[in-house]
């Protein structure tokens, strides 16, 4: 055994992902908008652009940059730079950098859904006879996440309310709804807002422009005509998140705290009033810890934030979903009867049309706020199992990449067909990425060999012949 053939690459999928970051003005963008200074920022698009290749090959951490560094990815890429330099560039970044590099990963993104079929749903809205199902809203979820990390030298580390050690980075994603049954109701979720905070930060710190900026993406992508609903749990029940959303022409649907006047607006509930719902898929209750398969729910007008100024109030509907609380069903088991009914209450405020979602119709849609969890795990399984510098604004730009690889990824599999639309980053990259490819020369043509029987030949051809399309004939 010898590690000595200078032809072999061990991530052929590369080329066409990479092909389509350039197609879509990765690099070009980068060097007009970086300002990182000294001779650490120059050539910034090509460092971007290495960033981004190796954590779609899945790099995690610096050192794993010298995954484009090897056999014959050098006659195939160009400019791939050392994992030192790019460590440096990485420390170079300030607050305004990162800032910078949103912007990036925004445009980016708008550029990606112009070239692929990312979101394609959005050509065909659900219609009124799917009322039932997710309505007619665009779908843009906000949430964080703790990533742990360990020792002492990360800026900014801490215990947050996980009670894990770690940064807190705060996501936004966005689904598009298709007229299709529930189950497959929406477009896989791309990334359309980040930001990384100190691990000790409440969740909504920094909420409020994140919404804003997710929301304005969100509009850039779909249009002004597009319905767009912001889904948030209760930890971003304020004014600012809430306002921030309602500002840019979206409605709301978070999850409220059981305050005196939510509780007053639960009790005036006529008992004629509720609806008894079963849940397709049994649901799992983090307060009792049981599986719960119906339920009941009802609505009530309500005014968000009423003890505050009149400018800073939200009308709007309050959702509300009740269960048997089984602890009062255990006391009558035991013969302590209780003279009425036990429930326990889960509410959540919306101002969305009940035109459009009716009470069921707005229970369910909000309960499909947790897909967002399967981002946050999808990330922490790649790009983002680590923070690898002990400087804060280092780990926020990497956030950022980790953001862009992951679309990109997602964008890549968009081209190869329905098979792959919603596959996670690591079924992605197994599949197309990470694609055995031998080097040749002949005539001055580069011919990458790729293993024969290939399972996914066809999804990688695919793949390669849309991004190696040539530019269309203008018409004369």
């Amino acid at each position: 055994m010898a590690f000595d053939d200078p032809n072999l690459v061990s991530a052929g999928g590369l080329v066409p992902v990479l092909a389509l970051a350039e197609a879509a003005g990765l690099r070009e963008l980068a060097d007009e908008q970086l300002s990182v200074p000294t001779d650490k920022g120059a050539n910034a698009g090509l460092k971007v652009a290495s960033l981004v290749g190796g954590m779609v090959a899945g790099a995690d951490s610096i050192d794993d940059m010298a995954l484009l560094r090897h056999g014959g990815t050098g006659r195939v890429f160009a400019r791939a730079y050392a994992p030192s330099t790019l460590g440096s560039f990485l420390r170079a970044f300030t607050f305004g950098h990162v800032r910078q590099l949103d912007a990036i990963a925004s445009r980016f993104l708008v550029a990606l859904a112009g070239l692929t079929r990312l979101l394609d749903a959005a050509a065909s809205p659900v219609t009124d006879t799917d009322r039932g199902l997710v309505g007619r809203y665009a779908l843009l979820d906000v949430d964080d996440t703790i990533i742990e990390v360990h020792g002492h030298a990360k800026q900014g580390a801490g215990f947050g309310y996980s009670g894990v050690r770690g940064l807190n980075a705060l996501l936004a994603t966005l689904a598009i709804p298709m007229a299709v049954p529930l189950a497959a109701a929406t477009t896989a979720p791309v990334i359309v807002a980040q930001r990384l905070r100190k691990g000790a930060a409440g969740s909504p710190r920094g909420a409020k422009r994140l919404v804003g900026d997710a929301v304005k993406t969100a509009r850039r992508l779909l249009g002004k005509g597009q319905l767009v609903l912001v889904r948030m749990d209760s930890a971003f029940y304020g004014r600012g998140p809430v306002h921030a959303a309602l500002a840019g022409g979206a409605e709301v649907s978070v999850t409220v705290r059981m305050d005196k006047a939510v509780k007053k607006a639960i009790a005036a509930i006529d008992d004629a009033a509720w609806t008894s719902i079963d849940y397709t898929d049994a649901v799992f209750e983090e307060t009792t810890g049981r599986w719960i398969s119906s339920a009941e729910v009802a609505e009530v007008p309500f005014t968000a934030f009423a003890a505050q100024k009149k400018a800073d109030q939200v009308s709007g509907r309050l959702v509300v979903r009740r269960i048997p609380d089984f602890n009062a069903e255990k006391n009558k088991a035991a013969g302590q009867d209780t003279l009425f009914d036990v429930w326990r209450f889960h509410a959540f405020f919306t101002t969305t049309d009940s035109a459009i979602l009716d009470t069921v119709a707005s229970d369910k849609t909000h309960r499909g706020h947790a897909v967002i969890e399967q981002v946050h795990s999808d990330l922490k399984n790649s790009a983002l199992a680590h923070l690898p510098s002990g400087v804060f604004t280092a780990n926020a730009a990497w956030l950022v990449f980790a953001v862009i690889a992951f679309n990109l990824t997602r964008a890549a599999a968009s081209l190869t067909g329905p098979q792959m639309a919603k596959a996670t980053t690591a079924t992605i990259r197994r599949k197309l990425i990470t694609v055995p490819a031998r080097v040749a020369t002949s005539a001055r043509r580069i011919t990458l060999h790729l293993p024969k029987v290939w399972p996914w030949e066809t999804a990688w051809t695919a793949l390669f012949d849309r991004v190696s399309d040539p530019p269309p004939v203008l018409a004369t």
